[in-house]
């Protein structure tokens, strides 16, 4: 019973977060969440820092998919100190390469792509769950079963994504082609289901010049896809087959990113096959490969109550606030747009 109460919850919360996100998001009102004054020219006029809807839901992302590494890593009785510290190494990697990705694939210095930062983290996860328990877990006494620790991680990035892809909405990125040049097919498919995004300062308008034009809404798709994905993968770990909890979202979420691109008419490189989707089938490759070096012989038994008793920590909620705070600073304070702002008194409420 905890096991469906679990999986039926994530299910809808994001049911209803869907619900409101698809209709809203693609909409002028929802691009900045706030501005900070900056400084203040002799007009009177201040210069203002953007903080966006962007940061807020990659933070959102983030949070979600810490949590569940928590609850599920928790659950198979891993102490929190072995996924903090297992969380500390692949972060360190994956926030900067979003940036350092974006810069080498497409030129550019302000944007961040979530495709460099999964593909490092893809890379890295399994050495870095083999360098946590063999280091750390000698030196504090806990064991971190390796395919357990990895279907946890790949789970929560199909989650993260799925989650992160509202963010897209939001700033009008990663958008779909218009419907008027997709062809019969995509044109019955999403006769009735589509994006209109609206507004100068979203990416979709200064770049591509598509604001008030029906595109096909991928970054909704994508995250239907991703979620479902990471439902199956929630499961399947916790009926204990952690090598197809591992694999069946990785595989899922890698191929929708490899045929994805397709459907999209943001700039994804000069090639006709992009350096994401190359990523994306390195990615597929390597986890294959890992899978027959490394078969699975943990004996783990999964207790989801104690997956989320291990939440009422202290150190957990500092650390999941930290986290949040960072990347919605990292990846909300936008490089793109500015603000002008004034100020005066309204003398009828003196």
């Amino acid at each position: 019973m905890a096991n469906l109460l679990f999986v039926s919850g994530i299910l809808v919360f994001y049911i209803i977060i869907f619900f409101f996100g698809f209709r809203y998001l693609p909409k002028e009102s929802w691009q900045i969440i706030a501005c900070v004054p900056l400084h203040k020219e002799k007009s009177g006029v201040w210069h203002g820092l953007n903080l966006t809807y962007y940061g807020f839901f990659n933070a959102l992302a983030y949070a979600v998919g810490l949590l569940l590494v928590i609850i599920l890593l928790g659950s198979a009785g891993v102490p929190f100190v072995g996924v903090l510290f297992l969380l500390g190494i692949v972060l360190g990697f994956c926030v900067p390469a979003a940036s350092i990705t974006a810069r080498i694939v497409e030129g550019k210095k302000y944007i961040f792509s979530v495709g460099g930062a999964s593909f490092v983290g893809i890379l890295l996860a399994h050495w870095a769950v083999v360098f946590t328990d063999w280091f750390f877990g000698q030196l504090m006494e806990f064991s971190l079963p390796l395919y357990p620790a990895l279907a946890a991680f790949s789970i929560a990035y199909a989650v993260g994504e799925g989650t992160g892809r509202l963010a897209c909405i939001s700033y009008g990125c990663c958008y779909g082609k218009p419907l008027a040049q997709s062809g019969f097919l995509l044109n019955r498919l999403f006769s009735r289901h589509y994006f209109v995004f609206t507004g100068k300062t979203k990416k979709i308008a200064y770049a591509s010049k598509m604001d008030g034009v029906k595109v096909i809404p991928i970054q909704a798709v994508t995250s239907v896809i991703f979620i479902l994905a990471a439902l199956t993968g929630i499961v399947l770990y916790l009926w204990e087959y952690y090598l197809q909890a591992f694999l069946i979202p990785l595989f899922v979420t890698q191929s929708w990113r490899f045929l994805s691109e397709f459907l999209r008419a943001d700039y994804r490189g000069s090639h006709a096959i992009s350096p994401y989707q190359i990523m994306s089938g390195i990615s597929l490759i390597y986890a294959s490969t890992l899978t027959l070096y490394f078969s699975p012989v943990e004996t783990v038994t999964v207790d989801i109550i104690r997956g989320i008793s291990a939440l009422w920590n202290p150190a957990v909620i500092l650390t999941l606030e930290a986290v949040v705070l960072i990347i919605f600073l990292h990846t909300g304070r936008s490089g793109i747009t500015f603000s002008s702002l004034e100020f005066h008194v309204d003398d009828e409420r003196i």
